[in-house]
């Protein structure tokens, strides 16, 4: 019996959600302690330092050139990300929009209500069309204010939607619905193309580690290629790692040009 009471009090256990929303409606907030995130310089400096205490010179060159291009691919594929995330929360903020303009709302009203619940590039952007509309100002000026890098393309659309709108007198609601249809369509092919290229980036990232192996192979075998290396020849192992970095760099260009803008 006692059995069953402890599998059914884990089946009931909230989850991470479920938690979240409980906070929600009883108004407790609970502040994480995160500890700051090392800047580049931080972790360049010190992987140069590792890398001169353990292999002089050479080591030191070669842990700043693989530092480097580490945070440059992690950095990248972060960036692609949230680009992507804004770009799906502008086209969230255009469905609300939409509706608000199909149900009768005016433009303005319209827009501020989806930039009450939109992310926050897309409310930005629903706030500069509100004040626009409201004032009946030029939509397009208004957005290229907003400087919202990650979902320019996004906000070039829907200004180009509302001028055509407004010049030929079409419906507002259809166009807009168009373009966030769109949008949504782009953000989902882009993500399948992520998916289809995690093979390619594997067998490169297998690849690149094939170096390591070998060397951790000739030590098994009592080659000593570390001592080498280490010794006389540093400028080999700065030399290798700039080409194995380069070919990892040009991998993560090759997978990343595929994605459409």
């Amino acid at each position: 019996m006692s059995v069953l009471c402890c599998a059914a009090a884990i089946l009931a256990w909230p989850s991470a959600p479920a938690t979240r929303r409980l906070r929600d409606l009883t108004g407790e907030r609970t502040r994480r302690i995160r500890p700051p995130r090392p800047s580049s310089v931080t972790l360049a400096a010190t992987a140069t330092a590792a890398g001169w205490l353990v292999a002089g010179p050479g080591g030191a060159i070669a842990a700043l050139i693989a530092t480097v291009t580490a945070t440059g691919r992690w950095r990248a594929r972060g960036a692609l990300n949230r680009s992507l995330a804004a770009v799906d929360g502008l086209a969230e903020a255009i469905r609300s929009l939409v509706a608000g303009l199909r149900a009768g709302a005016h433009p303005a009203d319209a827009a501020d209500s989806a930039a009450a619940d939109a992310r926050p590039e897309a409310a930005a952007s629903m706030r500069a069309i509100a004040a626009a509309a409201r004032l009946d100002g030029d939509v397009r000026l208004a957005l290229s204010t907003t400087a919202q890098h990650t979902i320019a393309i996004g906000l070039t659309r829907v200004s180009r939607a509302w001028t055509l709108a407004q010049r030929h007198g079409l419906p507002l609601a259809d166009i807009l619905d168009a373009v966030g249809r769109d949008l949504e369509q782009r953000v989902r092919f882009s993500r399948q193309v992520l998916a289809r290229m995690a093979g390619p980036r594997t067998s490169a990232t297998v690849l690149a580690f094939l170096p390591a192996l070998g060397v951790a192979l000739g030590e098994a075998i009592g080659a000593h290629p570390l001592r080498m290396l280490t010794g006389s020849g540093q400028l080999l192992l700065a030399l290798g790692v700039a080409l194995l970095c380069a070919g990892v760099a040009w991998c993560g260009r090759l997978t990343s040009q595929v994605v459409p803008e």
